[in-house]
């Protein structure tokens, strides 16, 4: 009897601790505004889809290699049947090229079988985003080992696992080193390294092709929420804070709250210690103020806002003391917008003018919140200041965007005469967000979206399973694809093109920064605005463009808001919401 009680006992406890799994993941993300957000980071193995290359193809030096695309197990066994056999010797380095289907986050898991003479094998292991960077050596291309080591040798065991990563991949080379020596390979499989959080945003419409940008923009974001938010999963690993901006809106909008947003805002604050800007950019400590706002607006979570005060204020007096008397901006450090603007010098002023008045604005706002109507109206009167001095964008969209949404620029000017002229060229993956926006707001909906399915669709007909670093339209004339041999009579994109920091196949080919379009679509195609802090109020303002429907979820701190939105037969957009308890919904248009 004491063994069924005990028994019974283990099971009612069992019920007790499960019996809520069938609930929605949102439920996490309580009704007072706040989550803890964690999220465990796992990895997740994956075997290969396909061969794509073999140094031999006589079956002689490389015997079975379609065994590596069986599912494996990660265990290695004494049976040793339907292994791939490397066969090297003086003459011959035996290597294969496995495609894993995506671009991924994580390392690389190998077991090997009983090969004669039980010393370690030595290979080359070489990650690469393109097949053109997996076949590419660190010590004769453009490829590097920055961040994370990508080309590199590895011994094997005999009769073991071995492990090892991490970098951003989606094709991985293996090429046997040592010589008269014959390799057994039972399984090559990637470990793909993420948080595990469901996707509770969504878009679909009845264009497929936007519906995959949106997923593709929220999928580069998801990749680089690792411990941090990184902007890169090859290059890059670090917090760069103006780059989260864009993706803190795609997580928003795709995945609510997480911990590695006030995560790595924490940190980047932690290492800045004023006067110093953050990351060493002037920019870069504005956008800390803006995503700090933004998270705030979404969250509620004022306890957090308060954690910041102090530092935030001081903040705002650095960049206060940036400011001449005439209003306009001196701000000292590295004067950065996005790497296309760079050279272009009183674009970079603009869009500087243009982000302090976006920051002072952010600040004044802050200031109400916190019932500090002294130093909301200072701000607001700085912002006044800033006004009085308008520069001109200098024929640069990301600076021509920045000043419409400071409101020193009219949206529909701005979009006449520079951002929607000759619209697909000028346009950075990073501040291409900006221009999508500022042309938005000038009523521009359908020219956008051309944008989007041209400009970010157009890595995808590259090959690409993620959002470039940069990308230019001009790059896709007579181009091969990142996922194939590149044919003598094309252009190699990866290898020939990129600038600045990213020249050739040390460009990323997942950059967070990219992902803008997906918080986009989610904001003025769906329609969801927050206009109250933790979404206790929400504005829904749909704008179909030449979408025939459009539908989707996005998650708050009380739940997911569900829309739906069609045309009738006259072309007038009729909506259908549903929004949990705790949230209002305000509609712009006709609802049933």
């Amino acid at each position: 009897m004491d063994r069924m009680l005990k028994g019974l006992l283990l099971l009612l406890f069992l019920v007790l601790q499960t019996g809520c799994s069938n609930e929605p993941e949102v439920e996490n993300w309580n009704y007072t505004g706040k989550q803890d957000g964690r999220s465990e980071i796992i990895r997740d193995p994956l075997s290969p889809v396909r061969i794509l290359w073999l140094s031999d193809e006589t079956g002689h030096y490389i015997q079975n290699p379609e065994a590596l695309l069986e599912e494996g197990i990660g265990q290695a066994d004494l049976v040793g049947s339907n292994l791939c056999t490397m066969v090297g010797n003086s003459n011959n380095n035996p290597a294969i090229l496995l495609d894993f289907g995506k671009n991924i986050h994580g390392g690389l898991e190998i077991v090997t079988g009983m090969f004669k003479n039980k010393d370690p094998i030595k290979v080359q292991i070489t990650y690469g985003e393109s097949v053109t960077e997996a076949m590419s050596s660190v010590e004769t291309s453009t490829a590097t080992n920055d961040h994370a080591m990508r080309d590199f040798e590895l011994s094997l065991p005999w009769l073991g696992k071995i492990e090892t990563g991490n970098s951003g991949f989606r094709f991985v080379r293996i090429e046997l080193l040592d010589t008269d020596r014959v390799l057994l390979l039972k399984e090559v499989r990637a470990l793909q390294v993420y948080r595990d959080i469901p996707y509770l945003g969504s878009f679909q419409s009845n264009d497929e092709r936007l519906n995959q940008i949106w997923m593709t923009g929220a999928y580069t974001v998801h990749l680089n929420m690792q411990e941090y938010l990184w902007d890169g999963i090859k290059r890059d690993q670090l917090v760069w804070v103006g780059d989260m901006h864009p993706e803190v809106m795609t997580i928003l909008a795709v995945f609510g709250y997480n911990e590695v947003v006030p995560k790595s805002l924490d940190m980047i604050q932690a290492i800045t210690a004023l006067p110093a800007w953050m990351n060493g950019i002037s920019s870069y400590s504005m956008w800390w103020i803006l995503v700090l706002h933004e998270w705030y607006m979404n969250t509620g979570d004022l306890d957090y806002l308060e954690k910041h005060r102090d530092y935030l204020f001081e903040l705002l007096e650095v960049l206060e003391s940036k400011i001449d008397e005439n209003g306009k901006e001196n701000l000292d450090g590295h004067r950065f917008l996005d790497w296309p603007t760079s050279p272009n010098r009183q674009a970079v002023h603009a869009g500087l003018q243009a982000m302090m008045v976006m920051t002072f604005q952010a600040g004044a706002d802050i200031a109400g919140i916190f019932g500090d109507n002294d130093k909301r109206d200072h701000y607001l009167n700085v912002v006044t200041l800033l006004k009085q001095h308008v520069p001109s964008p200098n024929g640069n969209k990301s600076a021509g965007a920045l000043m419409s949404l400071a409101g020193i620029a009219d949206f529909k000017a701005m979009n006449d005469t520079l951002l929607s002229v000759n619209s697909h060229t000028g346009i950075s993956t990073f501040y291409g967000y900006y221009v999508l926006n500022a042309r938005a707001e000038a009523g521009d909906y359908l020219g956008a979206m051309n944008l989007i399915r041209d400009y970010w669709g157009g890595m995808l007909d590259l090959g690409a399973t993620t959002f470039w670093e940069d990308f230019d339209l001009a790059w896709m004339e007579n181009a091969g694809r990142i996922d194939e041999f590149v044919p003598e009579e094309k252009i190699d994109v990866h290898a020939t093109y990129g600038d600045y920091s990213y020249l050739g196949l040390r460009h990323s080919l997942c950059h967070g920064w990219a992902s803008g379009p997906t918080a986009w679509m989610t904001r003025y195609v769906l329609g969801i605005q927050v206009i109250e802090p933790g979404c206790k109020k929400v504005l829904i303002d749909p704008n179909l463009g030449d979408l025939e429907w459009a539908e989707g979820t996005f998650p708050t701190p009380y739940g997911l808001i569900s829309v739906k939105h069609e045309k009738d037969s006259e072309g007038k957009v009729i909506s259908q919401v549903d929004a949990p308890p705790g949230v209002e919904i305000v509609l712009k248009y006709n609802s049933f």
